[in-house]
């Protein structure tokens, strides 16, 4: 394994094997330091058991681990200290005020100071939008609460990197958008976030780099916009003349959708051997009347479907 300096998580050949079967196989994760790090697919993919193997929780079947640079699980007493975390969702003593949960979390951290406790308890509470609920028992806690609370809990000293199950659990648009901004601005703290999630709208908006799972192996991993790149753009016709376009697009070799559109327009894929002014020539020479005509880039639902061959959640 190289480029350990710049990577945070680094895995090669990470497999687990559970009842007869690879339920991780194989991955070849590596997540730069300073990314909001997408590990995306849909339930039942093997995200979190990859994640409890990055912390240790779980041992792999097979492969190399590697987190801030050193060995997992060797040298998880030394590694695991500088990491936050919230995996399965939280779990708290409910007749136990939020307040007195965190300070009891930060009391088992032999590496703080108890001196400075209740101010780190009270600003981790805050960052999380929990002030005003602080005195109140978990027990009557919504479930976007207690989700707020378990990531209060991994803030509550610096970390150099957060890993995060389904933040967002629970939580009502105002509440995601929150949790969308804190997790943003804890990279210009120079902490990495490890970010799981099914849900493809907080992906896109959320974060730096994606690594697509299904089914356990490892379909697409690098940034952003080189998984945006990696989709083949579309071209979308505004057309009277809709079953016409349909003809000339298929002869281009375009691959038309069948449906799914509404009656006046046709979507088609664009090969890298036409330029949509060839497209919009030869429709209008074949006699199709067009009134609108755009080129997008293929959405990551379109491309990770077309990746997984499985749907995602694209709302919340």
């Amino acid at each position: 394994m190289s480029g350990a300096a710049e990577l945070v998580i680094e895995t090669a050949g990470l497999t687990k094997r559970l009842g007869g079967r690879n339920v991780v196989n194989g991955i070849d994760l590596a997540v730069p330091r300073g990314s909001v790090f997408g590990f995306l697919g849909p339930n039942g993919s093997g995200k979190t058991t990859t994640i409890r193997i990055l912390l240790g929780l779980a041992y792999p079947t097979s492969g190399d681990v590697r987190v801030l640079g050193e060995s997992i699980p060797k040298a998880s007493q030394q590694v695991l200290p500088r990491v936050g975390a919230l995996v399965e969702g939280p779990g708290f003593y409910p007749f136990l005020s939020g307040t007195a949960n965190l300070l009891r979390l930060d009391a088992a951290d032999r590496f703080v100071s108890p001196a400075t406790r209740r101010q780190r308890v009270e600003k981790a509470l805050e960052r999380v939008g929990l002030s005003q609920a602080a005195g109140k028992k978990v027990g009557r806690y919504s479930l976007g609460m207690k989700q707020r609370l378990g990531i209060a809990n991994a803030l509550l000293t610096h970390r150099d990197l957060i890993v995060l199950d389904e933040p967002t659990n629970g939580l009502d648009p105002q509440g995601t958008r929150e949790i969308r901004h804190l997790v943003r601005s804890l990279t210009e703290e120079g902490t990495t976030v490890f970010v799981s999630s099914h849900l493809l709208a907080e992906v896109e908006q959320m974060c730096s780099h994606v690594a697509v799972l299904s089914a356990g192996s490892l379909v697409a991993q690098g940034s952003l916009d080189e998984l945006r790149r990696a989709g083949e753009p579309r071209v979308r016709v505004t057309t009277p003349d809709a079953h016409k376009a349909h003809s000339v697009l298929s002869r281009l070799g375009m691959n038309p959708d069948d449906d799914g559109a509404p009656a006046n327009t046709v979507t088609a894929t664009l090969p890298a051997s036409l330029a949509p002014n060839q497209v919009v020539r030869e429709l209008v020479e074949s006699g199709v009347r067009v009134d609108g005509f755009t080129t997008e880039r293929a959405g990551l639902e379109d491309l990770f479907v077309a990746l997984t061959g499985e749907g995602f959640d694209v709302v919340q």
